[in-house]
């Protein structure tokens, strides 16, 4: 009437005047609920995700609040006209379907880069099969996370088969099989930005076939709708109480308004103005407590373990290690341990911390001599 569209009148012009999509041509859309609930999906997912990456790159990760669209391949590769790895996501159980997971060839490259030990700055050239089972194995861990948070989310367990990568041309010829929901019909492209530390500062898309994501909705508005409290059952007339165990068996007094044979439920301050009857209260009377044992029986008690065998260890020094630098190792290399010559050596029974020491040798063989006890705290 004033001359403006509404937000969801330009939706159903976009999504209904003509697919943009390369291929079918499909009018379906989502409404704003569905993106939003796709949104909100994804936004938590991701943030798990990212505390999973955080602990494979040691690189502080950040992905950004989600961007929730419809497009088509022919629009998405006009966007993403570069080679990038393409992470095929299916889930087994809980959801029917799959999602793919797309990142620039350069990203991938410093995750893997930061995975196998490297600062990221410096990383292949081209990717390899290393390379390819690296990132697998993050967005396997990243992914598997995230469908714990799916599942408390929909009230239902979601679990992921392992991810398939590949390096894809997006403007050429891909594998069909994986892509062809995408290339035939519009899609659901759920954008972040993610950055990496000061290494990687860029966007990765999750693409959804409309269905899935209309499925997704539907889940997780049932679960929102299952946690909303369900309205209070029609009164039924109920069997007579039993008699409670007292000695004279004498019903209580009900409280005026409330209907004969209807369960009775009664907040603190209605307990406080009902009469009582008067009953016979006492305090619980308990054996005192001597601390004082036996001695003769503590002795005898200590004796029946005294035979039991522990495991005791000497620990000269420790060191942590990347897995490039543990698979450089050979005959010569020289480890350097986090204690200085001299300094006390730690021993400890079954892993635990009980004292201090200096090396000796007695003849041929290495000892212990004790300089510290441990005492507990």
């Amino acid at each position: 009437m004033d001359g403006m569209l509404s937000q969801e009148e330009i939706d159903a012009l976009l999504g209904g005047g003509g697919s943009s999509g390369g291929g079918g041509g499909s009018e379906e859309t989502l409404s704003a609920e569905e993106k939003d609930a796709v949104g909100e999906i994804s936004n938590i997912c991701m943030g798990t995700a990212a505390t999973t990456l955080y602990s494979l790159v040691n690189q502080k990760v950040v992905i950004t609040t989600p961007v929730v669209e419809i497009t088509s391949w022919d629009a998405l590769t006009s966007e993403y006209a570069r080679p990038c790895v393409f992470i095929n996501i299916l889930y087994k159980e809980g959801i029917d379907g799959n999602n793919v997971l797309i990142l620039k060839e350069d990203d991938v490259k410093i995750i893997t880069d930061l995975m196998m030990g490297g600062d990221g700055l410096n990383p292949a050239p081209e990717l390899n099969e290393l390379h390819f089972s690296a990132i697998c194995e993050a967005m396997n861990q990243m992914m598997g996370s995230s469908a714990t948070s799916l599942s408390s989310m929909l009230g239902c367990k979601v679990d992921i088969s392992p991810p398939e990568a590949e390096l894809v041309d997006m403007a050429g010829d891909i594998n069909g099989e994986k892509a062809q929901q995408f290339l035939e019909h519009d899609f659901v492209r759920v954008t972040f930005r993610m950055t990496i530390g000061e290494l990687v500062d860029s966007t990765i898309m999750q693409l959804y076939p409309i269905d899935l994501a209309k499925d997704l909705y539907k889940k997780f508005s049932g679960q929102e709708e299952a946690a909303a409290p369900a309205p209070a059952p029609a009164p039924q007339p109920a069997a007579p109480p039993p008699p409670p165990p007292q000695a004279a068996p004498q019903p209580q007094p009900m409280p005026q308004g409330m209907p004969m044979g209807q369960p009775m439920m009664m907040d603190p301050s209605m307990m406080q103005q009902m009469p009582r009857n008067d009953v016979n209260v006492q305090n619980v009377q308990f054996q005192a407590f001597n601390p004082m044992m036996n001695p003769v029986l503590q002795q005898e008690n200590i004796d029946l373990i005294m035979d039991v065998p522990l495991d005791v260890s000497v620990v000269l020094g420790r060191t942590r290690k990347s897995i490039k630098e543990i698979l450089e190792f050979a005959p010569g290399t020289i480890i350097e341990l986090d204690k200085l010559a001299g300094e006390p050596i730690d021993v400890m029974v079954n892993q635990k911390l009980v004292a201090k020491g200096e090396v000796v040798v007695i003849e041929e063989s290495f000892g212990i001599r004790v300089t510290e006890i441990i005492k507990e705290k």
